[in-house]
């Protein structure tokens, strides 16, 4: 597979078929519309950028989603875990009607939602005033009374704890024309009333402050506490009544939900028109856009662009372009898995090689090789195969379904290889039932092989890294530098190739490995072929120590394969063991066999976790650093056409 070919496409068309032409463009889905570059001299003049209705449209969308919000929170959907989207027709998002009504339901289950938000706050109101006029119910005065003619009166709270006694020696001592009397009390205070004569009350309240004396929140309400008990229940009963009706009147607008999902996918299409609009420019009468498609679409867009007056040309990219040309990968359905991978880590620069063919081999191997239970395998071939299935997923969902499927397949065949199915309960039962020691078959253990294993990882290592080397060869002879690629990478083979004829005692002369000694020099010389003087020693020393450490610590990194591998095994044999030793101890009975499925089912779930999670982390450590670092070069642009992508609905293919 590869990277598609671009090209660049120009057209000016009539004025009054934008709207159309737009509508045609987005069925079409294969043209990305650029910013226009900025005009000088006499076209400046004649054209100016185009304005749009994004931005009203947005909010509309914005109505739209929060009125689906609310219904969901309402209301909410009762579907299956693995229910699809819905799927449309084109035509069926392109269509105007039914906006404009959805809107007004959009407002008016929003409208009601703020009036609930807004009784919710009145209601705590009510009742913290409820709960403040409780301890005063047994006064029977005014509450909005708070002075005569010739006194002043104060309902406030003092601790729990504090003396009577104390209070009134300290009023005492300013007036004995003031008088404190308890209302009511409880754990925490004590609910108090004074009275004074009006020439004394700065004198009280002063008194009054260190015994943490604070005023009551009734003061200044209308009527006796029973009173305004009374008109709060009434109000509470009104609120509640009110919010009742407005609850029930949302759940049944929630038969519209989809209505109002259906109009919010239109205004999606509409908005990225309304998007692609303003990167055109326009004269008098007349538009102006530049954009890419995909060089095996420009026959479809040909077919379209007939039936209108335009001129409009095609031509590829130059170099100096590239990397503003967007980038879609071409993908089987085998490599189209990777695709989740390459967007997690960035598209190739066009003009590249694509990631996905030669690294998809190799990711979902060493998955395999990491997790390798055929437990573990068939449980991910199950969920991807449900998945895929039922979903009927797209993008990167139905990448990640199909990296879950080869992943799974890839680890069931790495557990046959190492005899590993949920590790090795299988194992544990027949021993414990016959009494003789006894296990599944396999090719190789990390537990009984790890050496061999490790062996194994490294030499995997060994393969990946020079596969990455052969790419970036090619590469490098296709762009004309084919004296860099025989002085770097060629003189690494001719390492490689001289370290394992030395170690097979092949072509040594005088026990002088000759293949070995020329690779070296060859190293030497390119690292320095560019430098004068001094420069080619430091540049001779700098290959040298990069060179060694920097594929020690490569190689070494491929151990984690052999790691991973061993980890899972480990810990899924701790959690057999734990779990079967009831029965070795107890013998089989329903309490030792629930015993065992429970410690087995937690053990498992949190081992297969862990694993398919980590496995997937180092996998793709091993791809993004030490492979793609080979040859890979980064910082494309993904290629967005102007096509129909609905949040609630898929468009019928």
């Amino acid at each position: 597979m590869a990277i598609v070919e671009m090209k660049k496409i120009r057209l000016a068309a009539m004025k009054t078929d934008k709207r159309r032409l737009l509508r045609d463009l987005i069925r079409l889905g294969c043209v990305q519309l650029a910013e226009l570059p900025p005009e000088e001299g006499d076209m400046q003049a004649l054209t100016r950028r185009m304005s749009s209705d994004a931005q009203d449209r947005r909010g509309e969308l914005s109505r739209l989603l929060g009125a689906v919000e609310i219904l969901d929170r309402a209301v909410p959907e009762k579907k299956g875990l693995l229910t699809p989207k819905p799927e449309k027709d084109s035509e069926v998002f392109l269509q105007d009607s039914g906006v404009k009504e959805a809107l007004e339901l959009a407002d008016s289950i929003i409208g009601r939602d703020e009036r609930l938000r807004k009784l919710s706050a009145d209601e705590s109101k009510e009742r913290s005033a409820q709960l403040s006029l409780q301890p005063w119910q047994s006064l029977g005065m005014d509450l909005s009374i708070d002075h005569t003619e010739t006194t002043r009166v104060l309902l406030g709270t003092v601790p729990a704890k504090t003396s009577m006694l104390d209070l009134n020696a300290a009023l005492a001592v300013v007036s004995d024309e003031a008088e404190i009397c308890i209302v009511s009390e409880d754990r925490e205070f004590k609910y108090l009333i004074m009275i004074c004569v009006n020439e004394v009350f700065a004198e009280v309240q002063s008194a009054l402050k260190p015994f943490s004396f604070a005023l009551a929140p009734v003061m200044g309400m209308e009527g006796t506490p029973t009173e305004a008990l009374g008109r709060t229940r009434i109000s509470l009963e009104a609120i509640a009544g009110e919010k009742t009706a407005l609850r029930s009147e949302i759940e049944s607008l929630s038969s519209r939900r989809d209505e109002l999902r259906l109009a919010a996918d239109r205004l999606c299409a509409r908005i990225a028109m309304a998007e692609a609009e303003e990167r055109m420019a326009a004269t008098e009468s007349c538009i102006i856009m530049q954009g890419w498609l995909p060089a095996a679409d420009e026959e479809k867009l040909a077919s379209v662009l007939a039936s209108y007056d335009c001129a409009w040309e095609t031509e590829a990219p130059s170099k100096e372009e590239y990397p503003e040309v967007p980038v879609s990968l071409r993908n089987n359905k085998f490599t189209n898995a990777l695709n989740m991978v390459t967007n997690m880590y960035s598209l190739p620069l066009y003009g590249t090689v694509d990631p996905n063919p030669l690294m998809a081999p190799f990711f979902i191997v060493f998955y395999g090789l990491m997790m390798a239970d055929m437990g573990y395998g068939l449980i991910m071939i199950a969920a991807a195969i449900v998945a895929l299935k039922k979903l009927r997923p797209r993008n990167n969902s139905l990448s990640f379904c199909q990296l879950l499927l080869y992943c799974g397949v890839a680890t069931f065949v790495g557990g046959a290889l190492t005899g590993s199915f949920f590790s090795d309960v299988v194992a544990q039962f027949v021993t414990m039932i016959t009494g003789t020691q006894w296990s599944m078959p396999y090719l190789f253990s990390p537990v009984r092989d790890s050496e061999m294993v490790l062996y194994g990882s490294l030499i995997l290592g060994v393969i990946h890294l020079n596969t990455g080397m052969a790419v970036n060869f090619v590469q490098k002879v296709k762009r004309g530098e084919t004296a860099s690629a025989i002085w770097e990478e060629g003189s690494l083979w001719v390492i490689l190739i001289g370290g394992i004829l030395w170690f097979l005692d092949i072509g040594n002369i005088s026990g002088i490995p000759i293949v070995l000694i020329i690779g070296v020099v060859m190293l030497l010389l390119g690292a320095g072929r560019e430098k004068k003087g001094f420069g080619k020693v430091t540049a001779a020393v700098a290959c040298i120590y990069n060179t060694a450490t920097g594929w020690l610590g490569d190689v070494l990194s491929y151990a984690r394969i052999m790691a991973l591998m061993l980890a899972g095994g480990v810990v899924g044999q701790v959690f057999n063991s734990v779990a079967i030793m009831p029965m070795q101890s107890g013998g089989v009975n329903p309490l030792t066999i629930l015993v065992f499925i429970v410690i087995f089912l937690l053990g498992h779930a949190m081992n297969f976790g862990l694993n398919i999670l980590g496995c997937y982390v180092h996998d793709l450590r091993l791809q993004c650093l030490e492979y793609f670092g080979k040859f890979y070069a980064d910082g494309g642009k993904p290629f967005t056409p102007l096509e129909i992508s609905g949040k609630y609905n898929n468009v019928r293919r």
